[in-house]
């Protein structure tokens, strides 16, 4: 798998949503309730900056059980977040610091997710770049025919979890982690 041509950047997303086991949050109705950024400078691979917001629901206002266990999100922290346009109007605000970007997220969720809550609240797609799935990518990479979770893939290479699974701005910072196993910078 080609990298696209070469970024300065490697925004790194991770996004929590509202979600049940139950079936009461359908799919098409998950929002976004956390927005998670690592930028990661792409010819040292070194974290650059971070950008992280809660976002306040409005479909399904009240966080499930669920959600709240799986995620560790408070339901005060969304209650008390912006909206989702504010959400992205203040991410757009800080990677303007950040020009040629590749954006980057564990498999395709991430980018669809962004997408189905653009469309519900009519803003524009946050992103001028392509994507890249790092999930595909690390698999590519390692040569593992399985895609792997982002867990299994740190345990792989020999690395540690760090902070909370499911919380977006830990998982994207275990993910940059992960940036050397993905990218070849001899290319």
């Amino acid at each position: 798998m080609d990298l696209p041509a070469k970024p300065d950047y490697y925004l790194i997303i991770d996004l929590e949503a509202t979600c049940c086991d139950q079936g009461s949050v359908p799919r098409r109705e998950m929002e976004t309730i956390e927005i998670g950024a690592v930028l990661v400078d792409a010819t040292s691979l070194a974290v650059v900056d971070e950008f992280q917001t809660f976002i306040r629901p409005v479909r399904h206002p009240q966080l499930t059980d669920f959600c709240r266990e799986l995620t560790t999100i408070k339901q005060e922290q969304v209650d008390n977040a912006p909206t989702y346009p504010e959400a992205i109007e203040s991410l757009q605000g800080w990677m303007r610091h950040y020009p040629n970007y590749l954006f980057c997220s564990w498999g395709d969720y991430d980018k669809g997710q962004f997408e189905q809550d653009c469309q519900y609240h009519r803003v524009a797609y946050p992103f001028a770049s392509g994507h890249l799935n790092i999930k595909k990518q690390f698999s590519a990479t390692q040569g593992h025919k399985k895609k792997y979770g982002m867990a299994k893939a740190l345990s792989l290479v020999g690395l540690t979890l760090e902070g909370s699974h499911h919380r977006g701005i830990d998982d994207a910072r275990n993910m940059a982690k992960l940036m050397p196993y993905i990218v070849d910078l001899e290319k």
